[in-house]
């Protein structure tokens, strides 16, 4: 006899009603026909079943759904259309805070959030311990949750929700906040339930943490499943999709160096901050000859170059620079804080910064970050910032695919012919 599934969907969608006016509404509350109003649909006939002990990565732009499906299952929000069904005991963590009163302790909260769970009193005063130990939040587990970061926050969360091994785990971008120890060891409490057969259903913005965590991933687009399928098919395709207007254009015939895709300008991604002392503009790589490129082979030199202009007094300027894969993975950074260049400079000057590098990355696309701060009370303040303001395109400079990662460490191999061994 074949098990039920922990999770079934058949044509899930949900709607969230607007009104023209407060008048049409109050009048379909007197009437019971509401008028004036139109529905919008955040979801739309999501169908797919989960069988227990599987883990299924949720991928899609901000606004595809993802949160709201989570919501559905988890039985936060119920579906406007279709059904939802979960079995067992299902544990969410959703919105960073969702169910926490900031003006309770994270004590209080926790007791709170395991009853709603379904513990009783005993379970709860024999899971505490267990909650506090996990959460690693020392002193602060007693003070109001108001007094919390982001970072603690998200530590009770995943210690309430992951106390006790559920049947079905949901999990959304929770894992993105905190520190990289605390991501670590929450992952490692995560691949201890699946082993144990706990079911995943795991929202992220990373691809590769999709990839490492999920062996089936679906692909959600305006409310509707585009594809459903093997993680690592399916967020690929995500991947083509999301990235389809920068890939890079063919390479010029007979090129064999560095040149400028227009193809991979952009504007749409980048974020910028700062207090406004200074202002980055003009920001270039350059090849050995000075041609402005984006496109680099492996193996070749090439230079980052970025103007600044200072509308105020600076003292003790530093400048960095960050390249970042598609997931986020920093691969590479500097900064000129151990340089003996000049950084004391007056309002009304420019200057040109220049990054000089030998490129040992493997192919592939990186987005750049640059900056300029100076020293703040609690480190370094931005003057400016510029994240993703910039597409690197690194071609490989084999004709093999010898090599896989995100640097080409220019191994040298070799084979030695050894003596035989006595039989």
């Amino acid at each position: 006899m074949t098990a039920q599934p922990i999770l079934e969907l058949s044509h899930a969608g949900k709607s969230y009603r607007s009104y023209s006016s407060i008048w049409p509404r109050a009048a379909g509350w007197i009437t019971g026909r509401p008028t004036g109003f139109t529905d919008h649909w955040v979801l739309r006939d999501v169908t797919f079943s989960m069988p227990q002990g599987e883990a299924i990565g949720i991928v899609g732009r901000n606004g595809a759904g993802k949160s709201t499906l989570l919501k559905l299952v988890a039985g936060t929000s119920i579906p406007t259309s279709g059904s939802v069904a979960a079995r067992g005991r299902v544990s969410a963590i959703l919105e960073l805070g969702m169910g926490f009163n900031p003006e309770f302790s994270g004590r209080d909260n926790a007791e709170h959030a395991c009853g709603l769970l379904g513990y009783d009193a005993a379970s709860i005063r024999e899971i505490l311990p267990t909650i506090r130990e996990f959460a690693d939040i020392g002193g602060y587990f007693h003070q109001p949750m108001r007094t919390y970061s982001s970072g603690m926050m998200m530590r009770v969360a995943f210690a309430v929700a992951t106390a006790a091994r559920p049947d079905l785990l949901i999990v959304d971008e929770a894992l993105s906040v905190g520190d990289a120890a605390f991501q670590r060891k929450s992952l490692r409490r995560i691949e201890e339930f699946l082993s144990e057969g706990t079911s995943l259903l795991f929202v992220s913005h990373s691809a590769d943490m999709v990839r490492a965590i999920c062996g089936r991933a679906v692909w959600l687009d305006h409310g509707s499943v585009v594809e459903d399928g093997p993680a690592k098919d399916v967020t690929e395709a995500y991947e083509r999709s999301l990235f389809s207007t920068m890939i890079p254009s063919k390479e010029p015939t007979g090129g064999t160096g560095s040149y400028f895709d227009d193809a991979l300008v952009t504007t749409s991604m980048e974020q910028q901050y700062g207090n406004g002392d200074a202002r980055i503009d003009e920001v270039r790589f350059v090849d050995q000859a000075g041609r402005p490129v984006n496109t680099v082979r492996g193996g070749e030199s090439f230079a980052l170059e970025f103007v600044v202009a200072f509308r105020a007094p600076c003292r003790d300027v530093h400048f960095g620079m960050m390249l970042k894969t598609v997931e986020g993975i920093t691969v590479y950074g500097t900064n000129t804080d151990r340089s003996e260049l000049a950084n004391d400079f007056d309002a009304g000057q420019r200057i040109k910064v220049t990054f000089e590098m030998r490129n040992h990355l493997c192919h592939g696309l990186y987005f750049l970050n640059c900056a300029a701060s100076v020293p703040g009370p609690s480190g370094r303040d931005y003057l400016h910032r510029r994240v993703d303001v910039a597409i690197l395109n690194v071609l490989s400079r084999r004709t093999d695919d010898s090599v896989a990662g995100l640097a080409d460490l220019e191994a040298k191999l070799s084979v030695q012919a050894l003596e035989l061994i006595n039989q």
